[in-house]
């Protein structure tokens, strides 16, 4: 098993593709081939798969946030791996398969998914980032699609991410020129959340995530699953779910602790019931 319950910063584990921890209602997975820049292996592919499904298992667990090791967030796919295949369309599906079934996981999940960017968000990495639900940045990060470089076409949800973060002519742009993207060009473009200094990106991505745990899991689920549906749902079809997932949450205790905390001026505490 790759992903294991280790140290946030995965001393002790550095022969392990992946690092996995949970603590105060979130779960960090770590990418952890520092001297590869992160590159997707077939280690790699599988600890992340493992290191979800505990998250997704886990009812403590009410953010999930996907961070790496080292200098980079992710160089993309193994180039040396795919180099060294005889089979290489079947050795490309080999690593392609469990990061799809994964991130298939992560956009079906009320959960919110956050990830933690910096260095190079290249490939598949970036492709991956961009499939999750929030991302901060360090002011170091860039960005660059690649596929094109390889002579190949998008993975990990890339081709459905991009166009919908960008719009269909930027999204073009940027897959087919291949250029590098600076974290604060990502920022005005919309690929990120928000950027911090490098230094800070750790302590803030934390911030954000414990701020992501205190709220009411409950109504951020169903957030989550109306924006994701709504660019492919009709209009009509869209207020038809808005009403069924708001009469779902208030029939929670949370919405009812909510309305009394709100009436008596304090904040309210969520329980996700």
């Amino acid at each position: 098993m790759t992903a294991r319950e280790t140290p946030a910063d995965g001393a002790g584990e550095r022969d392990t593709a992946v690092l996995y921890e949970a603590r105060d209602g979130a779960a960090w997975i770590t990418f952890n081939r520092p001297a590869q820049l992160n590159a997707f292996d077939l280690a790699l592919a599988q600890g992340f798969r493992e290191a979800v499904t505990l998250a997704l298992r886990d009812e403590d667990v009410r953010v999930i946030v996907v961070r790496a090791a080292g200098r980079s967030f992710s160089a993309g796919g193994d180039l040396g791996y795919l180099q060294a295949a005889q089979d290489k369309p079947g050795a490309a599906l080999s690593l392609i398969e469990p990061f799809h079934a994964t991130l298939g996981d992560l956009a079906r999940t009320p959960k919110i998914v956050l990830g933690s960017l910096k260095g190079a968000v290249a490939g598949g990495g970036m492709s991956l980032a961009l499939n999750l639900d929030l991302l901060i940045a360090a002011d170091d990060s860039v960005f660059n699609f690649a596929y094109g470089r390889i002579g190949t076409s998008p993975d990990c949800g890339g081709s459905w991410a991009l166009p919908r973060l960008v719009g269909l002519r930027r999204a073009l742009s940027i897959a087919l020129l291949s250029e590098s993207i600076d974290a604060q060009e990502a920022l005005s473009l919309g690929l990120v959340n928000s950027v911090v200094p490098r230094e800070a990106l750790d302590e803030e991505t934390g911030k954000l995530a414990a701020r992501l745990a205190r709220g009411a899991p409950v109504a951020q689920g169903h957030i989550k699953a109306l924006l994701r549906a709504s660019l492919d749902n009709g209009y009509d079809a869209q207020l038809a779910r808005e009403a069924v997932s708001f009469a779902a949450c208030a029939r929670t205790q949370d919405f009812a602790q909510a309305l009394a905390a709100f009436i008596d001026k304090r904040k309210p505490v969520f329980h996700g019931r």
